[in-house]
């Protein structure tokens, strides 16, 4: 095959080829994405709104939906309008955007999950300090720090990706830019991208991970040294949406791109990708929802606030 400058077009395959599977998958990724948006922009509106939600915990967790929303924006909305339009091009500059918009965002995650874990260390293993240790600058500071590293961290896989020569026909078996399997697509060799790819993998993934693994090792030790069943329960409460959460995104996002050199299929990281980019992103909300009686409490006056506006809103029109 002919080798090609970074001006042509990329080949988006998708899920499937078949008309009446493709007007499927149309349907369920419009619904996933509209419930993960509305759903963490509740989230988002609850927090705000109720001052009874203005600590570490929450705002933290605002900033995760925040990032959800964008995390599915980067992906959901150009797959959609390829199945609508029946095309699956995606120029250079798009495929390269949506690389690093996609990689911003997910580390992004990552750090947020991490520094919620801390803030649940923090508040299980040492209470009494846990309004100097998670005072609100240092929160604020924490939460610039995460998206400024994500900035920063999204930056070489990206740009790397500009020395690469590219054939002339590429066909990318999934339905966004995933950057492994552009990598497997460069006609030119790919070993400083490997080598950038795992690195950032290793610092803003893996390194991540150990923060949260070890947090959670500290508090599981403090919460069995609880001498009441009812003070454990409460503790262990506060920890399982958060470790579910994690458990998601790492399990299938981690095991995607440490395989992405040659010993994981398209197919399996096609699978893979869905659930860390569509599935935990839009069942986020629901996880920390159900399980938190504070944030019911402030959806439902959230929601009862919309519901009156809408109905002036509409009895205006009429």
């Amino acid at each position: 095959m002919e080798r090609g400058n970074q001006t042509g077009n990329f080949i988006l395959l998708g899920f499937t080829d078949d008309p009446d599977l493709q007007s499927l998958f149309f349907g369920l990724l419009l619904a996933m994405y509209l419930v993960t948006v509305l759903g963490n922009l509740l989230i988002i509106l609850a927090v705000i709104s109720d001052s009874h939600l203005h600590t570490p915990m929450y705002f933290f967790l605002s900033n995760l939906s925040l990032a959800d929303i964008g995390f599915t924006s980067t992906t959901i909305p150009k797959a959609l309008r390829n199945i609508q339009t029946h095309s699956k091009g995606i120029t250079f500059s798009s495929c390269i955007s949506q690389i690093y918009f996609f990689v911003l965002f997910g580390c992004q995650d990552n750090l947020l999950l991490t520094v919620m874990a801390y803030d649940r260390f923090v508040a299980i293993c040492h209470p009494l300090h846990y309004v100097d240790n998670m005072s609100p600058w240092l929160c604020l500071l924490m939460a610039l720090g995460s998206w400024f590293l994500s900035v920063l961290g999204a930056l070489p896989g990206t740009l790397t990706i500009l020395r690469l020569s590219f054939c002339t026909k590429i066909e990318i078996p999934h339905f966004f830019c995933d950057l492994p399997e552009i990598l497997k697509l460069a006609c030119s060799d790919t070993l400083i991208n490997n080598i950038v790819v795992y690195t950032v993998t290793i610092i803003l993934g893996v390194f991540p991970l150990t923060g949260i693994l070890f947090s959670y090792s500290q508090i599981f030790s403090s919460i069995l040294r609880i001498s009441s069943d009812r003070g454990k329960y409460k503790a262990f409460s506060t920890c399982g949406s958060h470790l579910l959460v994690v458990s998601l995104f790492y399990g299938t996002g981690l095991g995607v791109y440490l395989s992405s050199v040659a010993t994981l299929s398209s197919r399996i990281a096609l699978m893979a990708s869905v659930m860390y980019t569509m599935v935990t992103p839009m069942l986020n909300p629901f996880i920390y929802s159900l399980r938190n009686r504070d944030i019911k409490v402030a959806l439902g006056r959230v929601l009862s606030k919309m519901v009156p506006l809408s109905e002036r809103i509409n009895a205006h029109l009429l």
